[in-house]
């Protein structure tokens, strides 16, 4: 059975998709809210503690040990979290304006808003520029560190910095909203494979004219069971397949095993008679390092082998732009 999808298939399915990340994005952004007023009010009972029962900073220690003690499975609860929590609220308490707002986007982008401006009138700026643009905690940065703000109020550009929209779920996807959740640690692995794979598959086809796209999670028969392989691409130089595995763990000699099981299907089932051998690639993107290495067919001549080192990307090249996609991607934002 091919593998390969129809126009109509494209455009009937991606009514389909469009269907469920919108269902995502309301369950983000509805999640968020409540994550965001929950904060809201544990700094509105802190702060009332402090003016009033006469909390202190050694009581809110306490009271953050207390929460790990009783609920580990619960994060960000540390006493300086509980603290920002209390700023929060003092921030906004009254301000009808910006109160709504605040709960629009994640929490580490208000921490950021909230130590990084002045005036009401510059949190009203990067409050709407977020929620509307959909920014990640780094973009939102970067915005800042180049005084966007300060840069509008001197310009006739202020009405066009709303206009633009990203419908992306980066920015919901705050490690915080998952935490809530209580949802396990590779459902963020996930998210940063998808957003690694994708960037990946870019890089690929704009490294050289001869890599031609195949498919993404390709699926291939072994037995009665499916494996699937992160990225699959032909190079009509080479005439071979190129096969493409993500990991977002630190590199194991089963990962290039597993690999090679892969290549050895492909031959089997899908390479042509008069195609070359399939190669691949197993890219590691671990929490210390990044390790690329290729897996090649034992029954390649020496003169093949040096053909395909010519013709694939570098070793080197391609470590530098895993590290740089992992440093970029924002699944996982720092409170």
């Amino acid at each position: 059975m091919s593998n390969e999808l129809t126009p109509r298939n494209h455009a009937e399915y991606g009514e389909i998709i469009s269907i469920i990340e919108r269902a995502q994005e309301n369950a983000f952004r509805a999640v968020n809210r409540e994550l965001i007023s929950m904060y809201w009010d544990i700094g509105s009972y802190v702060s009332k503690k402090v003016k009033h029962g006469g909390w202190g900073k050694a009581v809110v220690e306490d009271f953050a040990r207390f929460i790990q003690a009783e609920r580990p499975d619960i994060k960000g609860f540390s006493a300086s979290n509980i603290w920002r929590m209390r700023q929060f609220y003092e921030t906004y308490i009254g301000n009808e304006k910006l109160a709504p707002l605040v709960r629009e986007i994640s929490w580490t982008q208000n921490l950021l808003i909230m130590s990084r401006t002045k005036t009401d009138e510059a949190r009203e700026f990067y409050l709407l520029l977020a929620s509307r643009n959909n920014y990640t905690k780094r973009e939102l940065e970067r915005q800042i560190d180049s005084m966007l703000y300060e840069r509008t109020m001197i310009s006739d550009e202020k009405n066009k910095l709303f206009l633009a929209k990203n419908t992306g779920l980066t920015a919901l996807r705050d490690s915080y909203v998952l935490e809530f959740l209580n949802v396990p640690e590779n459902h963020k692995e996930k998210q940063l494979r998808k957003s690694i794979v994708a960037n990946i598959r870019d890089f690929i086809l704009e490294f050289g004219k001869d890599f031609t796209f195949v498919g993404e999670e390709y699926r291939v028969q072994v037995g009665n069971k499916d494996f699937h392989i992160d990225l699959l691409f032909y190079n009509r130089e080479l005439h071979c397949l190129v096969a493409i595995e993500l990991k977002v763990t630190d590199f194991k000699p089963e990962h290039l095993g597993q690999l090679e099981f892969y290549l050895e299907a492909l031959d089997r089932d899908v390479k042509k008679p008069s195609e070359n051998p399939s190669v691949g690639l197993i890219l590691c993107a671990g929490k210390d390092d990044m390790v690329v290495e290729y897996a090649l067919s034992r029954s390649l001549s020496p003169a093949l082998v040096a053909d395909y080192q010519l013709h694939l990307p570098n070793k080197t090249l391609l470590t530098e732009k895993l590290r740089e996609l992992k440093e970029l991607a924002d699944i996982e934002d720092e409170g």
